[in-house]
């Protein structure tokens, strides 16, 4: 079993791994956000499903607590809840009134700033096979969005706002890994959420009916996996090497939009997608062989 030996050798690959699994659960939520449509505000559903997010969580953080946080952590929880929950209402909102793959799509705008954050504020090398996959990366982002040669409209306008905070937010849960872990942060995230949507729910507040919330609590749990898993991605390997990695998302979105809603196949995703798969697989080649170079002890493999 060489691959599994060299996932338990190899931090990076661990990384790696987590990534991919993280990208197919994110997914997963916008498709369920998708179905849900616009019927409740989306500052509402936001807020709904990371209380019920908190609740999955809170168990395995109350087992987890290392003591009250540094002085520096708890400020960057509280920064990190603000601004994540700003992006999410404004995904929210994009997700009910465009393609699924149109949002994934133009949220490849935030890994342009994640790396650059990471290289300026964590001090990562950007080696060149990683600057080539993100400048890739961004590049089948545009075939598919052709901007100049399509109206952008409010969904999208949403969706490119809401990228450099969620730019931040990875930013900011890479430095919480330092100190933090896993279920720390994610279980942290979802509060300070909860806390950060609650002012705007009130004011926007519609009952929701019991489908609407069955489904809202499926993205809860989807949602709560893809946070876990990002994070660990973090903790195993540098931010330049997981984040181009997520351009995975776009293949997947663009399946469940043909399948499950009948989102016409728009040749240019597809032009977009080839090259979007073609800069991850190099990365993760890349990565694969210099993994087998440099071997890492099992027991330093998680921190949870």
């Amino acid at each position: 079993m060489p691959l599994y030996a060299a996932l338990q050798n190899s931090r990076t690959l661990q990384g790696i791994a987590w990534m991919v699994l993280s990208s197919i659960l994110f997914v997963g939520m916008t498709a369920i956000i998708r179905h849900l449509g616009s019927g409740l505000p989306a500052v509402e559903a936001a807020f709904i499903r990371y209380f019920l997010g908190s609740l999955l969580i809170l168990p395995m953080v109350i087992r987890h607590w290392p003591g009250i946080p540094s002085k520096r952590d708890t400020g960057f929880y509280i920064l990190r809840g603000i601004v994540h929950g700003a992006g999410v209402i404004l995904w929210f909102y994009a997700m009910a009134r465009i393609p699924i793959a149109e949002v994934t799509a133009i949220g490849y705008v935030a890994p342009i700033f994640v790396t650059i954050g990471a290289a300026i504020f964590l001090g990562e090398r950007l080696q060149f096979r990683r600057i080539a996959g993100v400048i890739c990366g961004f590049a089948g982002a545009l075939i598919i969005l052709r901007p100049g040669f399509q109206e952008v409209n409010m969904g999208q306008m949403a969706q490119l706002l809401a990228a450099p905070l969620f730019a931040i937010s990875f930013i900011l849960a890479k430095k919480l890994t330092e100190t933090q872990g896993s279920s720390m942060i994610v279980g942290m995230l979802s509060i300070g959420c909860t806390v950060a949507l609650l002012p705007g729910a009130i004011l926007q507040w519609r009952n929701p009916t019991a489908e609407e919330l069955s489904w809202l609590a499926l993205a809860a749990v989807v949602a709560t996996g893809a946070h876990y898993t990002l994070t660990r991605a973090f903790e195993a390997a540098p931010i330049t090497v997981t984040q181009p990695l997520g351009f995975l998302q776009l293949i997947w979105a663009a399946i469940l939009g043909v399948l499950a809603f009948g989102e016409p196949l728009d040749p240019y995703v597809m032009v977009g997608g080839a090259v979007i798969v073609a800069a991850a697989t190099y990365i993760s080649h890349r990565e694969i062989q210099v993994s087998r170079q440099q071997r890492t002890p099992t027991a330093i493999a998680t921190k949870v």
